[in-house]
């Protein structure tokens, strides 16, 4: 054998190098193509369905120990596997004030406008969670966009009032444009926002003159992923005033705005302030659960479906949307 052919040995030890190095390098390149893959596939096809949910006993006592096990989901009637799960305590917010200015509530503003400042000082972090300020009668006026900031929420509370002689002179069309608020709200505001939103309606639940129904309203926040809060402050002095023609089925509306959205909807009374109600809404805020879950059922066309949240545990109430809407 001639003296320059390499040994049997080491032609087969410069094969396996070479091979490993060929495969390295095929391993090399085909990763990033694989993680690329991966990321379309993500956000092309994958589509986190989150639903924040609160749990309450019969007494109305907020549960805060539940496991992901404890969780079941229906979607149309179809159970869902629920592949995420967490506490909310911690997580930003993006609150939506809005104030009912008309008329009607000339007499309780004042209170209203301490107890939202009250709560805003108690509840808002800066640089974390985020609120506006939009107040509602005759016309909608958004007194603060959205801001982190407690003296811009101050100064903003501090200007909103019920519209003036002059105002009611040159007044058109109606007088309290509550659904039409909640859609402006939610459209203009909420829709583009990400994570945890609300809306924390203060009203007496009248509506006389929005061009938007009450199933618009309901409509645009479910759109937006935005849970309404309703607190029911009525003057009882005004509507027994004969011109008035309100008062009455202001309940019904301000329970239907929060149960279809997954919020809570409260009434001030004189056992219950405020004050109070917004001490319970600051616990629940902060007490949410949120369950994830991709649907079983691909989206080939964008439709509202219906949800369903219900707990293992007897006695106990979920509180959550009742749809959402499946975007293609």
């Amino acid at each position: 054998m001639p003296n320059d052919l390499p040994k049997p040995n080491d032609y087969a030890r410069r094969c396996s190098r070479r091979h490993a190095l060929q495969l390295a390098g095929f391993i090399f390149l085909a990763l990033p193509l694989a993680r690329a893959q991966d990321d379309v596939t993500f956000s092309t096809d994958v589509k986190v369905v989150n639903v924040l949910t609160t749990v309450r006993d019969k007494q109305g006592k907020i549960i805060r120990d539940l496991a992901q096990g404890d969780f079941s989901v229906l979607e149309n009637g179809r159970p869902q596997t629920i592949r995420y799960f967490s506490k909310e305590s911690d997580l930003p917010l993006t609150l939506g004030l809005l104030v009912d200015t008309s008329m009607s509530q000339q007499r309780v503003l004042d209170d209203e406008r301490r107890a939202s400042f009250d709560f805003l000082d108690q509840v808002l972090r800066e640089n974390k969670d985020h609120v506006f300020l939009l107040q509602f009668d005759l016309a909608l006026m958004m007194r603060q966009e959205l801001t982190s900031s407690h003296k811009e929420l101050s100064d903003a509370l501090g200007r909103v009032d019920s519209p003036s002689r002059d105002d009611l002179q040159h007044q058109y069309g109606g007088g309290t444009l509550l659904y039409d608020a909640v859609v402006k709200a939610s459209k203009d505001v909420m829709k583009a926002q990400t994570g945890r939103k609300a809306l924390i309606i203060l009203t007496d639940g009248e509506d006389t003159g929005s061009d938007a129904t009450l199933a618009d309203a309901i409509e645009a926040a479910q759109l937006a992923d935005t849970l309404i809060y309703t607190i029911l402050f009525s003057d009882a002095t005004f509507y027994r005033v004969p011109f008035s023609g309100g008062g009455g089925h202001g309940r019904g509306v301000l329970q239907r705005l929060s149960r279809d959205t997954g919020g809570s909807f409260f009434e001030v009374s004189k056992k219950l302030s405020i004050a109070q109600i917004f001490a319970e809404l600051q616990e629940e805020l902060r007490t949410q659960y949120s369950l994830g879950y991709v649907s079983d059922t691909p989206v080939r066309v964008s439709e509202f479906r219906k949800l369903q949240v219900t707990v293992d545990k007897k006695g106990l109430a979920v509180q959550a949307r009742s749809r959402y809407w499946a975007r293609r």
